[in-house]
């Protein structure tokens, strides 16, 4: 409104809502934001603009006001967006606004390339000293150094991110702090050292001047010794004369001392004369200055007016009679007319006089003033004596008449009293006059005596003073001599004291010298390290300082040879403080601190494990410390209150986003104001304190902070390292087990730093008084003292230190004999650390663990061997550990978290060989194969590239050369049912470790690796790590506490409530439990519910947590505010989550976790399930001895189709969740049902369970059929009454026992691993299931592992443009479905021209979607059209080798890989081109139609229709054609048609047979032959025999969704195969029939 140009900056750190860039974009658009304005906006914008419209000359209405404000915006209003490109939200904010790109100029900031930052450096470093005599050269390699620093850091970036996942980011602003970094390190060093060396020197020139004094000292001590024995007789002599003169002197003096006496008696006689006369006159100067005053008032005027009078007042009269008086004026006689008067009488009449006296007012004023006091006459007085008693006569009556006259008035009474004084006071003047007459004869005798005295007392003073010159001179040679004497003995006692120093401020001072020269190189790469390596780990940041080190020494830039952040800028007495606050002393930690203390920015700790808390925490204890959290409200009010007044302020748990209102602290953006430093926080101005510090904590393992937060902070990796963790178990075990050496050496350590920090303070101080010591330093006795002192407590210091150091070192050799024990829990807890990688619910805090080691230290078992204790502790707390971690495992991790374990522990003891490890886990990284395959028939290709890489190790040279030789016998390792108990050829069977025979089965057979592995952990580690415990939650309850909550992760399907309520009951807290389950709204209610448990003492059950993401950060906060003294002890906090990302990790460290999910293996579920029976239970039935074996049965039948899952499609088409809540419910019935029937109806207990318990889960029909199937295996009349088998092989049996101990001892007698007999399936279902299990594990393990670099390669757009291309290339053409009609038009004796024509139509409905994303991604990718969220996706999907959603979505269904769909759409396409050009062909490819129910139903319509039957009645005939082949089948049959192309998964055809049989061993499919279907009608007798109904899948996974038919979008039909088993087997089997594999 006001025509000002604006500008407005926005950065993406500031969009808090996505709807901010709603705003953003409708202004860019439009120039306004709608609806933003309320009336009194627009009024005000319409008051401003109106004049300027009215000086334009434009129309003004309500509407051109508002559009020209509006078009006043657009030119005025100039946006400048920010934002980053890192991430998807740049991408997804440009999609959502179009006005981004539309309507704005990009400026893209690409990284500085090296001429920039050559230019930036040399810019910045242009005025800097680099040192006495450094050339252009020093500065050249400085810069050099600074752009390596920055570009070998880009460069590592991109290592750390591709090795550990972990992102930092380098940019310009990162380097600009490094030149700052530099420029103000090198000032701060440099100045510390030349102050160090010029103390040091200081002190040795003192040491050296004084030495070679000591000489000049001596011979002057001897040449002093006759002079002063000569200049002492001289005073001597002197003495007498003095004496002599000086009674003369003394008489002279007594003589003028009387006279001066007397003379003093006569002056103050005079004077009290003279005082006593003043004092009169005294009385009547006051009246006579009054008067004076008075007259000098009076003006000529005032005369002239008495003057005028002609009939006078008789007060002025009177007045002016007086004053003729005192003239002496004679009066007028005239007659006396007054009353009574005499005749003839006669009146003095003064008028007349005073009228001739005044007639010049000025002359008359000054004889007034200028009257003789002195000599007024007696006669005169004594006429006035009459009016001076006259009560008319006085200045208060005469004022009442006239002004002139009371002055005259006054001055005539003056004139009287000065006389009357004056007259009293002449005798005493006379007096005086005498008294000092006296008084100057006296004075005059005085001055001459005191003249004598004074020319004796000269003479007197001249010899005193040429004594006193003498006498001083003595004195002087004296002193010289004393401090000639004393200056020795200083001499000797600075040689003697710091002698001892020189020595070392010799090498020191060289030693200074040498750091100067290199100080400007060790100032890069400490700069370097504090402003790049705070995010990396040890490995990286030695990495980078190497690297540094090298490029200096490349381009000759001085520098130490040891050069490091702690060589160059540790000072050693804060170090040791450091640590004795809690930080570790490992080098990362000591760097972590240095950093922390020297960059400018403020430290963001990444502290997962609380060591950086803990350690700030103590060192800013005593100055005082503020801990604050972003979910806190008033947050930002601590901040500010730490601004103003300079205290610590620690921010903890921040996330990976910062609150926008903490740039200002971080950027430091501080400005004077009145003087004084403010900074602007929010809308408030704040004093800004020199002393505030801020520190940033967060418990995030791996956080991802864009740059624009990356630039803003020091960010810090305070992970713990292995050798701090080490330290810090050492301390604590020692702790425990020597409690006495623990606390002598605390006691050593913190008095050990005491004392040194006590030696560097002497040693600063002798250095400064040396340093600051004015002229002769031997003349200060104080500083040679005080210096002399402080070497001797110096001394006694260093000798206590050297004490304590041996005592200690005895103590650190005492304590070294429990490094093991630290040591094998170190490397445990970075076992457990990295599971969070696996699943962010396996978060373990060290302060858990901790306490886990504290417990396992008091539980393991005593022995007097210190050697035994240890491997005690050792075995103790690893199992311990094993058990804690495994109840919070899910079982797919247990066995690989053992393997860890495991591994972890030899790798220490270089047991294992890592290029062995990595094989085990990546396996080949060459897939040449450069030798011929022995063994093709059965040794697959995939399986001889594995061998010869193999082959490359150490260990394996020449095994492919081996294996070739011994074919036959590594073929029965191939087929082997124990293969990883198979015996090696030698040597390799002796030769070969356990670990490395796993690496042999991992290349053969894969399968087998779990159980190697299993036999591996056992050997080492012994069985029980192997085995996990089951699942306690009394044990858990246990560890609980009021402030750790109890955990429950949860898998699908899973319920703890059962659990929950029924430890409620054993706990007698079932009527103090109460539940909420979260949700949206919940949130206020389980607050509520918390506290008025922890008052009461409730047991709270908040469940599914994982529905509650936005209430998790305040359940974070509850949790964290629980105080244990102010909490009833027995509440306990139950919560129970799905895993999830975002549940509190503070929650998940502190927390007791516990999975809950069916466990692992068939023998692991049977177990669970009879750890909740009780004999009670068993023995509460009327039938006893048939519940027991039925409840095994149902017990096993739970765990048969539970661990059945585990096979994928093939044990079941769709996971279900079963639960336990299932099984009980059928133990229930069957319980009920036995009570209550005579005769046990094991059809209902059948259906019960098969079709409503478990069924009710069950959607598929096929899975229905199988559950059936399964449970006539064990619920029935033969398993309730006998030893029946569940397993053709008997090893599963119902056992005869009575109590629950029995059951489990046959449980526990189980294989812990099962063979598939139990599940019904073939021995080949376990190879696909182990193999993924074993693929699976060393995915995981694998992804814990630095990554390996495996060098450049082209970019990611390289490959999908590359891919795009080929595959639009090779894309078929649409087929043309007019031509297709035209040719074979819709006819009624023949459907398949319909098939054919549908087929064409959904081909070029896929054809045309990929014909088209082809073409637009490439354009996307070159920019020429947006890359939409579907064009990415294809582009992702490309690269990924997977088929585009987009695709899929109008594609036929399949599981293979990209490429391997593409040759399948090619095979496809021909064989409809194929049928398009030559006609129906006689032999059907079934798996090449996109719908082959459509094919099937056509042959089917064709043969009702030839017999005009209804096609409801018509059904299928199924022949196996497996003495034909499609190459020479040339005719079609008769009816119906020849299919090919199947295949089978479960079973094989038979040639021999000409049935369906058992698969071949490791043969996991099987090609399907020819078959015919031919058209039958229903009611016409089939064949006999036992036939098997085989469901047709499309694809692998079975599963798919219900259509409209019943059946599965996935499933075709059922196909009648001919078998020599009953039905049952085969479904058990699972056995299907498929139109398609995987590859």
């Amino acid at each position: 409104a006001e025509g000002k140009d604006t500008t407005f900056l926005f950065c993406d750190t500031q969009i808090v809502q996505e709807s901010f860039l709603e705003d953003i974009n409708n202004i860019l658009n439009s120039g306004e934001v709608p609806n933003l304005w309320a009336n009194d906006d627009i009024e005000n914008i319409s008051n401003a603009v109106r004049p300027v419209m009215a000086g334009l000359g434009m129309a003004i209405t309500k509407m051109s006001i508002y559009n020209f404000f509006v078009s006043r915006v657009q030119s005025m209003l100039h946006i400048v967006l920010a934002m980053s490109p890192i991430g998807d939200a740049f991408r997804q904010r440009l999609r959502m606004f179009p006005s981004l790109v539309n309507c704005c100029t990009i400026d893209w900031f690409s990284e500085w390339p090296q001429e920039a930052l050559v230019s930036v450096a040399n810019t910045f470093l242009a005025d800097i000293e680099l040192g006495d005599g450094a050339g252009s050269e020093v500065l050249d390699g400085v810069v050099k150094s600074c752009v390596n620093i920055h570009q070998t850091v880009e460069t590592m970036s991109t290592k750390f991110y591709d090795q550990l996942r972990r992102y930092n980011y380098v940019t310009p602003t990162s380097y600009l702090e490094l030149l700052q970094m530099f420029i103000r390190l090198l000032t701060e060093k440099r100045e510390e050292l030349s102050t160090m060396r010029r103390r040091l020197q200081t002190g040795l020139d003192k040491l050296n001047t004084t030495a070679a004094e000591v000489q000049v000292m001596e011979k002057e001590l001897v040449d002093l010794q006759p002079v002063l024995q000569k200049t002492a007789k001289e005073v001597e002599e002197m003495m007498v004369v003095i004496k002599a003169d000086t009674e003369e002197a003394d008489k002279t003096k007594e003589v003028v001392g009387k006279q001066e006496e007397e003379a003093n008696i006569k002056a103050a006689e005079a004077k009290a004369i003279a005082d006593d006369a003043q004092a009169d006159l005294d009385k009547a100067l006051p009246a006579l200055d009054a008067a004076l005053s008075s007259l000098k008032n009076l003006t000529r005027n005032d005369i002239v007016e008495v003057k005028a009078l002609k009939n006078p007042p008789a007060g002025v009269k009177l007045v002016m009679e007086a004053c003729c008086i005192m003239f002496a004026h004679k009066p007028k006689m005239v007659a006396d007319n007054t009353p009574g008067a005499k005749p003839g009488a006669k009146l003095a009449d003064y008028w007349e006089a005073s009228t001739k006296m005044i007639a010049d007012p000025t002359t008359f004023l000054d004889s007034l003033m200028n009257y003789d006091k002195d000599n007024i006459p007696a006669d005169i007085i004594k006429k006035i004596d009459n009016y001076m008693t006259r009560e008319d006569f006085t200045p208060e009556s005469i004022a009442k008449v006239s002004k002139a006259c009371t002055s005259i008035c006054m001055w005539v009474r003056a004139m009287h009293t000065y006389y009357i004084v004056s007259v009293s006071v002449a005798p005493k003047r006379a007096r005086l006059a005498e008294a000092q007459s006296s008084l100057d004869v006296t004075m005059a005798a005085l001055a001459e005596a005191k003249g004598t005295l004074k020319s004796v007392e000269d003479k007197l003073a001249n010899l005193e003073k040429a004594f006193k010159e003498a006498n001083q001179k003595k004195q002087d040679l004296a002193a010289q001599v004393t401090r000639c004497s004393a200056q020795l003995e200083r001499a000797g006692k600075l040689i003697g004291g710091l002698g001892g120093e020189k020595t070392r401020w010799e090498n020191t001072i060289a030693q200074l010298t040498v750091d100067l020269k290199n100080v400007v190189g060790d100032v890069v790469l400490s700069a370097g390290v504090i402003a790049y390596s705070g995010p990396f780990t040890p490995i990286f940041r030695q990495e980078l300082s190497s690297s540094w080190m090298a490029n200096m020494r490349g381009i000759s830039l001085p520098h130490s040879q040891n050069a490091s952040l702690i060589h160059t800028l540790a000072d050693p007495v804060k170090v040791r403080a450091w640590n004795i606050s809690g930080l570790p002393s490992d080098n990362l930690s000591t760097e972590n601190g240095i950093i922390v203390s020297k960059a400018r920015r403020w430290p963001l700790m990444i502290d997962p494990q609380g060591q950086a808390n803990k350690w700030i925490k103590n060192m800013e204890k005593d100055s005082g410390l503020d801990v604050v959290k972003l979910s806190e409200k008033d947050f930002l009010r601590t901040l500010s209150n730490g601004v103003r007044f300079g205290r610590a302020v620690l921010l903890e748990n921040i996330g990976e986003h910062l609150d926008p209102a903490l740039e200002p602290l971080l950027l430091k953006q501080v400005y004077k104001q009145g003087g004084s430093d403010v900074i602007k926080m929010g809308d408030d101005i704040i004093p800004y304190h020199p002393d505030f510090r801020f520190y940033m904590t967060t418990k995030l393992r791996n956080p991802h902070y864009a740059p624009e937060v990356s630039v803003k902070v020091s960010l810090l990796n305070f992970f713990v390292t292995l050798d701090g963790l080490e330290d810090q178990l050492l301390g604590i075990v020692v702790g425990q087990e020597r409690a006495d050496l623990a606390e002598l050496k605390n006691h050593l350590v913190i008095s050990n730093a005491k004392m040194k920090k006590e030696l560097k303070e002497i040693e600063d101080k002798i250095l400064f008084m040396l340093s600051n010591a004015q002229g002769n330093i031997l003349d200060d006795e104080e500083l040679i003292n005080t210096l002399a002192q402080s070497k001797v407590t110096s001394n006694e210091i260093s000798a206590k230190v050297a004490e304590a150091e041996v005592t200690e070192k005895t103590i650190d050799e005492t304590r070294e004999v429990y490094r093991p024990v630290a040591t094998r829990s170190s490397i445990l807890f970075f076992c457990i650390s990295d599971l969070a990688s696996v699943d962010p619910m396996y978060q373990y805090s060290l302060a858990w663990f901790i306490q886990l080691f504290l417990r396992a230290i008091a539980e393991a078992e005593k022995a007097e061997d210190v050697h035994q204790r240890i491997d005690n502790l050792n075995e103790y707390f690893t199992y311990s550990l094993y058990l804690n971690i495994c109840r919070s495992l899910f079982e797919t991790h247990k066995l690989m978290f053992s393997l860890l374990l495991v591994v972890a522990i030899l790798k220490h003891q270089n047991k294992i060989d890592p290029h062995e490890w990595r094989f085990l886990l990546a396996g080949p990284t060459n897939t040449n194969i450069d030798k011929p395959n022995p063994a093709s028939d059965w040794c697959t290709d995939k399986v001889w590239i594995e061998i010869l890489n193999v082959s490359k190790l150490s260990a394996f040279i020449g095994f492919e050369q081996v294996f070739t030789a011994n074919v036959d016998h590594y073929k029965g390792y191939f087929e082997s049912a124990e293969a990883h108990q198979y015996a090696h050829v030698e040597p390799y069977q002796s030769s070969l470790s356990l670990f490395q025979k796993i690496l042999l089965l991992r290349c053969i057979r894969p399968d087998k690796v779990t159980l190697s592995i299993q036999d591996f952990v056992s050997e080492q580690v012994g069985n029980k790590f192997i085995e996990p415990p089951p699942f306690d939650l009394q044990e858990c309850y246990k560890e609980s506490s009021t402030t750790a909550p109890l955990i429950f992760v949860l898998s699908p399907g899973a319920d703890p409530m059962a659990d929950l309520l029924k430890l409620c009951e054993e706990m007698r807290m079932i009527k103090k439990f109460e539940q909420v389950s979260l949700g949206q709204g919940q949130g206020p209610k389980a607050e509520k519910l918390m506290n008025v448990a922890m008052d009461r003492g409730m047991w709270i059950c908040l469940q599914n947590c994982h529905l509650a993401k936005s209430w998790m950060p305040k359940l974070d906060t509850l949790v964290e505010a629980i105080a244990p003294d102010k909490v009833h002890k027995d509440f306990r906090l139950w919560l129970t989550a799905m895993p999830s990302d975002y549940f509190p990790v503070a929650i998940l460290q502190n927390g007791v976790k516990m999975t809950l999910e069916p466990p692992k293996g068939l023998k692991s579920n049977l177990v669970r399930s009879y750890t909740r029976i009780t004999d009670k239970y068993l023995e509460d039935c009327t039938k006893q001895k048939e519940f027991r074996k039925l409840l095994y049965a149902i017990c096993l039948f739970h765990a048969v189709i539970q661990d059945r899952r585990k096979f994928g499609p093939l044990g079941w088409n769709i996971r279900y969740d079963f639960t336990d809540g299932d099984l009980s419910m059928c133990q229930t019935q069957i319980k009920m049902f036995l009570n209550d029937y005579e005769e046990i109806p094991y059809m209902v207990i059948r259906v019960l369970c098969g079709e409503v318990n478990y069924g009710g889960r069950v959607t598929d029909d096929k899975d229905r059929r199988l559950m059936n199937n399964l449970l006539e295996i064990f619920i029935n009349n033969e398993v309730a009454t006998t030893d029946a088998k569940f397993s053709p092989s008997g090893l599963y049996l119902s056992p005869d026992c009575l109590m629950v101990k029995d059951f489990m001892d046959n449980i526990k007698a189980l294989p812990l691993v099962p063979k598939p007999e139990i599940f019904g399936l073939h021995e080949n279902a376990d190879i696909t299931c182990d193999q993924n299990e074993t693929y699976g594990m060393f995915e995981v393990v694998l992804s814990l592992q630095p990554r390996v670099s495996a060098g450049g390669g082209i970019s990611r757009e390289d490959v999908i443009e590359t891919s795009a291309k080929e595959m639009s290339a090779n894309c078929p053409p649409t087929f043309n479905i007019d031509m297709v009609l035209h040719k074979y038009p819709t006819q009624y004796s023949q459907s398949m021209n319909t098939v054919l024509t549908q087929e064409c139509i959904r081909y070029n409905a896929l054809l045309s979607v990929m014909a088209k994303s082809l073409a637009e991604s490439l354009k996307a990718l070159k920019g020429l059209v947006v890359m939409s969220p579907d064009l990415e996706a294809v582009c992702d999907a490309i690269f990924n080798n997977q088929v585009p959603d987009m695709w899929a979505g109008k594609a036929y269904p399949s599981m293979k890989p990209l490429s391997a769909w593409m040759m399948d759409l090619l095979e496809r396409t021909k064989f409809v081109n194929n049928w398009i050009d030559g006609g129906p062909p006689p032999v059907f490819w079934f798996s090449g139609f996109f719908f082959p129910q459509a094919f099937l139903t056509g042959t089917m319509q064709n043969y009702a229709r030839k017999l005009q039957l209804p096609i409801d009645s018509v059904t299928w005939n199924f022949h196996i054609m497996d003495h034909m082949m499609v190459e020479t089948s040339k005719e079609p049959p008769t009816d119906g048609c020849y299919i090919w192309g199947l295949f089978m998964e479960g079973a094989r055809w038979d040639y021999n047979t000409h049935k369906i049989g058992e698969s071949r061993p490791k043969e996991l499919y099987s090609e399907y032959p020819m078959m015919w279907l031919e058209p039958v009608q229903q009611g016409k007798e089939k064949e006999k025999g036992n036939i098997y109904n085989c469901p047709c899948y499309k694809i692998l996974s079975r599963a798919g969704t219900l259509s409209t038919t019943g059946h599965s979008t996935n499933f075709v039909m059922y196909f009648e195969l001919p078998s020599e088993h009953v039905e049952s087997h085969w479904i058990n089997r699972g056995v299907a029939l498929f139109t398609q594999l995987m590859f």
